[in-house]
């Protein structure tokens, strides 16, 4: 089985519509949803957004569902010239960067308790979800650090630091903590971001506008993913 979750219901709600021999049932808030996808199961959360909020989800479809792997799926800002407004990034490793405990000697992103800072997305994930990249039309793809933070990246400043501390491609509020959750929970995991603003000073103008197109872009991507999925 594979779990499918995403921040905000516009990022899953295609995927959700084409689901067969649906369940749903509803676990401290958030309801998961459960049936199949191409004749593959999959389960299928709307987490909301936030580190926190993404981490509860999780581990709880982790401990209820027990997915073979799981899928986090979105929109985020791109922090490189390389891709535009409906490109989609795939998550080679995540890091979180609010995390800092650098006053106490730690690496900026450092994260207690697994003390690495960049968390290792599953190879055969990526591969999968790179070659169904090349699969959609007109959307460009790249492969590199996807950064999470509680924070909406809105500024030339803030993508500076993003940038120069961690060489992220895209910024976005989930994807490192459910990547925490599954490395702590050794579940193979992969994090997908299409692009819906250029992360600065734009981006509150850019957000709404493009956020359908690159949700939908993603959501292409998640299908081939669990159709080709061994």
């Amino acid at each position: 089985m594979t779990g499918i979750i995403g921040a905000m219901h516009i990022e899953v709600e295609t995927i959700k519509s084409l689901m067969k021999n649906k369940t749903a049932e509803t676990i401290s808030g958030v309801e998961y949803v459960k049936g199949t996808l191409h004749g593959r199961e999959i389960v299928i959360a709307v987490c909301g957004i936030g580190k926190v909020a993404a981490a509860m989800c999780t581990q709880t479809m982790i401990l209820k569902y027990a997915p073979d792997c799981i899928i986090n799926t979105g929109v985020g800002g791109s922090l490189c010239t390389k891709l535009a407004i409906g490109d989609i990034a795939v998550a080679e490793s995540l890091v979180q960067h609010d995390m800092d405990t650098s006053p106490l000697g730690d690496p900026i992103g450092l994260i207690s308790g697994i003390n690495i800072v960049n968390i290792p997305a599953d190879k055969e994930v990526i591969t999968l979800l790179s070659q169904g990249i090349e699969s959609l039309e007109n959307v460009k793809g790249m492969k590199g650090v996807i950064a999470s933070g509680d924070q909406f990246i809105a500024s030339d400043e803030k993508k500076k630091f993003i940038t120069e501390n961690f060489g992220a491609i895209v910024c976005e509020m989930e994807g490192a903590s459910i990547a925490q959750v599954c490395f702590t929970n050794g579940v193979p995991f992969g994090v997908v971001r299409a692009v819906s603003d250029c992360a600065d000073g734009s981006s509150h103008m850019d957000y709404g506008e493009f956020l359908p197109i690159a949700a939908a872009n993603a959501a292409k991507l998640i299908e081939y993913f669990v159709k080709n999925k061994n």
